[in-house]
């Protein structure tokens, strides 16, 4: 079965993130399904802009922990966003964690309704948010992504949309999205490819700087006795033994 459903209106293709089983987490097949939908979509003139979204009440849960990905295949889900020539905007009715943090800031609007929640639970199973620092480190207020990324709270689309994990956020996410998408709409496909060169290319940087060590850092991690600990804890519901 499909991972990623595909449907388009008046150009804007949206990519459907329909894995309900592991709430959208971003197992090997989902970021290999996806690649490959993005990439479709960017080569194909008729499409303007690239909607991403979600079924159910989960944008994503982030990485599979039964059937992880690559770290390279993620580092690529991610710079394919960023480099896609069209607008790639998230559209976020549920629950962001982890791993699907990084889509949002790949993505280049991102808008939540606000019943969506947000945390970076990486620490919490003896991990780091290393791969997805390189779409949020360039885009995110450093103090807010300081707290988060430390303490794995939980945090509302107000405060996503305050420090630069969302664009905004409202009570309606398509009322909130609807001048986006007129607007995108509206404006030339050599202009969309060119303005969105100059606002990734400082994130474009941080791949090529950063993307072989964060990479290298993920895999060690994901490796470890605590990050195996961690791991074992949340699929058995439990405190790791590291809490205090």
């Amino acid at each position: 079965m499909s991972l990623v459903a595909r449907t388009r209106e008046r150009g804007v293709e949206t990519l459907t993130l329909d894995s309900p089983h592991n709430r959208n987490a971003l197992s090997a097949a989902l970021v290999t399904e996806l690649a490959d939908a993005l990439t479709d979509a960017g080569e194909d003139t008729d499409v303007r802009a690239v909607l991403l979204t979600h079924t159910g009440n989960t944008f994503s849960a982030g990485a599979d922990l039964r059937d992880p990905p690559d770290p390279d295949a993620l580092v690529a889900l991610l710079r394919r966003i960023v480099e896609l020539p069209k607008p790639v905007v998230a559209r976020v009715d549920g629950h962001v964690r982890a791993g699907g943090l990084g889509l949002l800031g790949a993505c280049d609007v991102a808008a939540a309704s606000t019943v969506s929640t947000f945390a970076f639970t990486e620490v919490r199973i003896g991990v780091a948010p290393a791969v997805i620092s390189l779409t949020l480190l360039p885009r995110t207020d450093p103090r807010a992504l300081a707290r988060h990324y430390l303490t794995g709270e939980r945090l509302d689309a107000a405060e996503a949309a305050r420090t630069g994990l969302v664009t905004a956020a409202g009570d309606d996410v398509d009322a909130v999205l609807a001048p986006v998408l007129d607007g995108v709409r509206r404006a030339s496909p050599q202009a969309l490819a060119e303005t969105k060169r100059l606002l990734t290319a400082r994130v474009l940087e941080a791949f090529d700087r950063d993307a072989a060590q964060l990479t290298a850092l993920s895999a060690r991690l994901f490796a470890s006795p605590q990050a195996r600990e961690g791991m074992t804890a949340f699929l058995e519901r439990r405190d790791p033994q590291w809490v205090v």
